[in-house]
């Protein structure tokens, strides 16, 4: 198992968010669905060290990694792609690409190999290596943040709702892509668009008011009862 979290709980302050959380991630694609306020970002927080843990455990590739610097959870093998993308501007693609592989033991020497893979998976980015992010659409964007999470060489990528801001025709298209992706890397994704996420993932959890609610395979869950009326508004 690469990501074996069991009975984690955290918070803030006085008020516990996570309430004994058992989560798996094996050479797979995995889903993290619920609404606002359900504790998805407080439990990436906490696996990538930016949330202490208060007791628990957060296991990657069999080694225990709650309460960690976020610097030394990157290094060993996660790479997350954060909501607000966090991408340089005012630089080129390249460069925010090459960025993504800087200081990451697991990256060096293989950059090129990454960026190929890169801009396999993208080929718009292929045409634009020199353009400033600044200057492309927020679909594009994603696909750079995406790219340079995977220049890291990662075990584990975590996408922190990749859909958020996007239109629907390019939802679908990051979709495709992540639906690809997962034969390269294990992916844990969290996202509102439950029905696009269903078509790129294995399995699928969902959490509400901080605790797993539901477990089951991207089929299954695309079938359950409260799945159906609560999230894909049917």
């Amino acid at each position: 198992m690469i990501l074996d979290i069991q009975k984690l709980e955290t918070g803030y302050g006085k008020l516990k968010v996570l309430l004994g959380v058992d989560l798996k991630v094996g050479k797979e694609s995995v889903g993290l669905f619920g609404p606002n306020g359900a504790g998805k970002t407080t439990l990436i927080n906490t696996i990538m060290g930016m949330q202490r843990p208060w007791s628990g455990s957060v296991k990657f590739d069999g080694q225990e990694i709650g309460g960690k610097a976020t610097h030394l959870v990157a290094r060993s093998g996660i790479a997350l792609v954060p909501q607000e993308r966090e991408l340089f501007p005012g630089m080129s693609v390249a460069d925010n690409l090459e960025l993504g592989a800087a200081w990451v033991p697991r990256a060096a020497g293989i950059e090129k190999r990454q960026l190929d893979m890169v801009v396999q998976l993208f080929p718009i980015l292929k045409e634009r290596l020199k353009q400033y992010v600044g200057t492309m659409s927020g679909g594009q964007q994603r696909m750079v943040a995406i790219g340079r999470a995977l220049m890291a060489n990662p075990l584990l990528l975590i996408l922190d709702e990749p859909s958020l801001g996007l239109q629907p025709s390019i939802v679908a298209e990051v979709f495709e892509r992540l639906a690809l992706l997962k034969k390269e890397v294990a992916i844990l994704v969290t996202e509102q668009n439950v029905r696009e996420s269903l078509k790129a993932i294995d399995r699928g959890y969902v959490l509400e008011n901080g605790a797993v609610a539901l477990e089951d395979s991207a089929a299954g869950l695309a079938k359950n009862p409260h799945v159906v009326s609560a999230y894909l508004g049917i």
